[in-house]
């Protein structure tokens, strides 16, 4: 059995333990009404867009999410947050130190004893959602489970979703799709693009992401039979009747009819939380994976951090 399977099944508990930790750390996290910058890589980044995009919309203040690499570092925050799995990654490690004794940074990390942990202001640790596979699901969920926490957002209710999506049916076989384009409006943008990159990693997989409003200018095109459309969150009007004319299946937790519908019976409640929903994909991207004769505990041409010269 992949290490990843049982890491993705081991989220919900993940991010319980998260909800009782963010009080704790309260006071290395952004405040209200503080103008907030947040980074990361790959995966990392993807968790930072989703964080923005709900802290913003909570009226918490201006928050702006970022590449490591590509931070403005003229622009003035009021505090830097850093999320980073092995605390070694070259390009958060390099920014952690140029902003040394500027602005204030938190680095929220699985290694507690990395050298990101001695960079930065104050340091998150969550040893407990760390995991041995190259391709990142709990951490960086949990990282931004604990984020939300902080937010005020009901991590009991999340957890309860989490529960349904790691042992619901997948929505479609793997073995029968030559493509995948996901979506999102607003903070679910970062899920879609962190979906397809759960396919492009495990799988080597042909899989894009877009956001959903985005959808029909232009990438709609590349929609056919045996290609999918995923999109977490709301999605606009008319979007399903658009992807059913190209031949293309639709999986959406919030759309009935021919389509998805995950249902939380845990909670009592309907749909689940799209991040509950990234469960379904990361599963599906690893059961792409062993479908086509891959390890995705092996993923090619990766490392579990980049580290450069």
């Amino acid at each position: 059995m992949a290490f990843v399977h049982d890491e993705i099944a081991s989220q919900p508990d993940c991010w319980r333990q998260a909800a009782l930790l963010a009080p704790t750390v309260a006071e290395h996290l952004p405040r209200p009404g503080q103008r907030v910058a947040v980074v990361g890589c790959g995966t990392s980044w993807f968790m930072a867009m989703a964080y923005a995009g709900l802290r913003e919309a909570a009226g918490h203040g201006e928050t702006d999410a970022f590449q490591a690499s590509e931070f403005p570092v003229g622009r003035r925050y009021d505090r830097l947050v850093a999320i980073t799995r092995s605390g070694t990654t070259t390009e958060v490690l390099d920014l952690l130190a140029a902003l040394r004794g500027q602005v204030p940074t938190t680095v929220v990390v699985g290694d507690p004893a990395s050298p990101a942990v001695a960079l930065a202001s104050a340091a998150v640790t969550m040893p407990f959602a760390d995991e041995r596979s190259v391709v990142q699901t709990r951490f960086a969920t949990t990282a931004l489970a604990l984020l939300r926490a902080h937010l005020g957002d009901n991590l009991g209710e999340l957890a309860a979703d989490a529960e349904v999506a790691a042992r619901a049916p997948l929505p479609i076989d793997p073995a029968g799709i030559e493509q995948v384009t996901f979506l999102g409006r607003g903070w679910t943008v970062g899920l879609a693009q962190e979906a397809a990159l759960k396919c492009r990693e495990a799988a080597g997989f042909w899989a894009e992401a877009y956001p959903a409003m985005d959808y029909r200018h232009g990438p709609i095109a590349i929609a056919a039979p045996r290609r999918l459309v995923w999109a977490f969150g709301e999605i606009p009007e008319g979007l399903a009747e658009a992807v059913a004319a190209t031949g293309a299946r639709l999986v959406h937790s919030r759309t009935h009819g021919c389509h998805t519908v995950l249902t939380s019976w845990a909670a009592g409640r309907t749909p689940v939380d799209p991040m509950a929903d990234l469960i379904l994909a990361q599963r599906f991207a690893v059961d792409l994976a062993t479908s086509r004769g891959l390890d995705p505990d092996a993923p090619r041409h990766l490392s579990r951090s980049v580290v450069l010269a």
